[in-house]
């Protein structure tokens, strides 16, 4: 039985017990992994996908991390330029060894899935309040000290800031200031218009 698998853009006609080559997956060294887009199934009863086949996987073992060839490209420019430009690349690969194609069942295995570390579907993404929990600190700072100065217009979050470290926290208290005395922070006469207005 042999199986045809896509990864890293490409398609492995796969039997149990092949070695193959595939471009770098997220995974270590005797770490188990599992193939979900299987295209073909081969053998006695061949099966193929539209476009894979449903619950088919193939799982393999993680011989190492290696990389390819080494490739060199070399540029000379035209004639009457003395310029030319050498870049050399080795790709990054993950050495396989096939253990098992399985026909169905695939996606209750419970086995890792094989994802590669450049692409966008191995990527998670954080949910905003981990990206920043400073910011998140201060919102909830903000919200248990008072009102959200930030819906003023004109009143963005350094101004805001300032604005609570002179002790203006509320639209109440904003609409209480005078604005020709008030020396501590900055403020225009249409954001106590707009905080008495906020305020009531």
């Amino acid at each position: 039985m042999f199986a045809v698998l896509k990864t890293g853009g490409k398609q492995y006609k796969v039997q149990s017990g092949d070695v193959l080559r595939v471009e770098r997956l997220a995974a270590d060294a005797g770490e188990t992994i599992q193939f979900n887009e299987i295209l073909m199934l081969g053998g006695d009863a061949p099966v193929v996908g539209a476009p894979m086949v449903d619950g088919a996987a193939v799982q393999a073992e993680v011989i190492d991390q290696i990389k390819g060839k080494k490739v060199i490209n070399f540029v000379k420019r035209r004639r009457k330029h003395s310029s030319k430009r050498t870049v050399g690349h080795r790709q990054k690969l993950t050495l396989l060894r096939i253990t098992d194609i399985l026909a169905s069942g695939g996606d209750k295995t419970g086995v890792k899935a094989a994802i590669g570390t450049g692409s966008v579907s191995g990527f998670v993404a954080k949910p905003a309040d981990e990206k920043k929990p400073a910011a998140k600190k201060a919102a909830a700072a903000q919200a248990a000290a008072g009102d959200d100065l930030t819906q003023i217009t004109g009143v963005g979050p350094a101004a805001a800031k300032k604005l609570v470290a002179a002790g203006i926290n509320t639209f109440a208290d904003l609409a209480k200031v005078d604005v020709d005395s008030f020396d501590a922070v900055k403020v225009k006469p249409e954001w106590v218009a707009q905080a008495a207005d906020l305020s009531k």
